[in-house]
């Protein structure tokens, strides 16, 4: 027999596997309801104190470093290599042993089977979150409730709870480290702010993103407006369509209502950028318009079908541009010192960005230059007036540099020597 089996510890657990194989040979067709109720929760019990026992059990392992017997680099990877655990798992495993070892109170609830070891975990973070300085009597208190909480809350309840237990504990305490505790996470949450797109070749653009806990909340909001029953049928009035039961939105009806949100968004109340509200022009033939399938064209450089460039042409978000036959420019003349809203989108549509050769500022990052300078009688007309993006843009009034406009619309530089 080895050293392990010889301990109590492990003859104890060597008895444990030999009462489960026992069990495992029993049969349970002859179980009442009731007997098989009381079984559940008391397996559930069990599970929970054999946690506790695997928890000092890691907890001794870090102490007699055993993850030296193969090298691996901590007690997690050691764990997952000899139990086939996933290294998630593992880490999550050891991380409840080291907070148990901190909680003494804790440990011993989920040893006697009045936590599992979920609650055990959350109630072990949350404690962990208190301030540092914490009056010992104060974080007795505080894990006392959480652990008289777990009674009748489950761990995602018991997350919650514990955010605030300080109020309940300490609430002359709770409130100020409440105020500090906020306060820092709002400014972390608003430095790590990400927003990632990327097309994925399918007609679809894929993204995620990280957003402070409010803002997130408001986007929630919005969508479940969009998403919500009455909306819903309200939009299939006069259609086939039947009216789906009262219940919270599944991803699919979620991502539906971003879609909605997105296409409703009134352009007037966008921020301007390079003269124009951040608006998606469709453009089109008169002939598409009208029932035509040739595909319609995006100043963002996309391509949509027929049907749904007639569709989007009554959005608030959109700017519908029809061309019939040749496209004439708009002439505004001295009346105007700055190219008009409309002359900026024309322009977006005919440069396609940044007119200098080899740039490819999109439209929305450039300003609007005259061919002919203002200040010396030029008009402000769209055949007299391009796109540049700001760099090349002070390049043009650049005296250092020879200017030559090819047959192209392109802008070629040449640094004078």
């Amino acid at each position: 027999m080895s050293t392990t089996a010889a301990h109590p510890v492990g003859s104890a657990v060597a008895r444990a596997h030999a009462v489960l194989d026992e069990v495992a040979d029993m049969s349970a067709w002859s179980m009442s309801q009731s007997e098989t109720a009381q079984a559940i929760v008391e397996a559930s019990r069990l599970q929970a104190r054999l946690a506790a026992v695997q928890s000092r059990l890691l907890e001794h392992a870090e102490t007699v470093a055993v993850q030296e017997r193969n090298a691996s680099p901590s007690l997690a990877v050691w764990h997952s290599n000899v139990t086939r655990t996933t290294k998630r798992e593992s880490f999550r495993q050891v991380r409840l042993a080291e907070g148990l070892a901190r909680h003494v109170m804790v440990r011993e609830a989920l040893g006697c089977g009045d936590l599992v070891a979920e609650q055990a975990s959350v109630i072990c973070a949350s404690l962990d979150a208190l301030p540092d300085d914490l009056d010992p009597a104060v974080l007795r208190d505080a894990t006392a409730a959480l652990v008289e909480f777990a009674q009748v809350h489950d761990a995602k309840a018991l997350r919650v709870l514990g955010r605030r237990i300080l109020d309940v504990v300490a609430p002359e305490v709770g409130e100020a480290w409440e105020a500090e505790h906020l306060d820092r996470e709002e400014r972390e949450a608003e430095k790590s702010s990400v927003f990632r797109m990327r097309e994925d070749g399918h007609g679809r653009i894929r993204g995620s993103f990280t957003v402070p806990t409010l803002v997130g909340q408001m986007l929630e909001k919005a969508l479940l407006a969009f998403a919500a029953p009455k909306h819903q049928i309200a939009n299939r009035v006069g259609t086939d369509e039947a009216p789906e039961p009262a219940r919270r939105p599944t991803a699919q009806r979620l991502g539906d209502a971003f879609v909605e949100l997105i296409e409703r968004l009134d352009p007037k109340r966008l921020p301007r950028a390079g003269g124009v509200n951040a608006t998606v022009v469709v453009t089109m033939t008169l002939a598409t318009l009208q029932g035509g399938l040739a595909a319609a064209a995006l100043d963002t450089g996309g391509r949509i079908s027929a049907g749904a460039a007639r569709r989007l042409a009554c959005e608030a978000g959109i700017v519908p541009v029809v061309l019939d036959g040749k496209s004439k420019p708009l002439d505004v003349g001295r009346a105007k010192r700055f190219f008009t809203k409309t002359q900026r989108i024309a322009m977006g549509i005919r440069d396609g960005g940044c007119t200098a050769k080899g740039c490819d500022a999109p439209p929305a990052m450039c300003h609007a230059h005259h061919d002919d300078p203002w200040a010396h009688h030029g008009l402000t007309d769209l055949a007299r007036g391009r796109l540049l993006c700001p760099y090349h843009h002070r390049r043009i009034h650049d005296p250092d540099y020879e200017v030559v406009i090819g047959g192209d619309n392109q802008v070629t530089f040449h640094h004078r020597t």
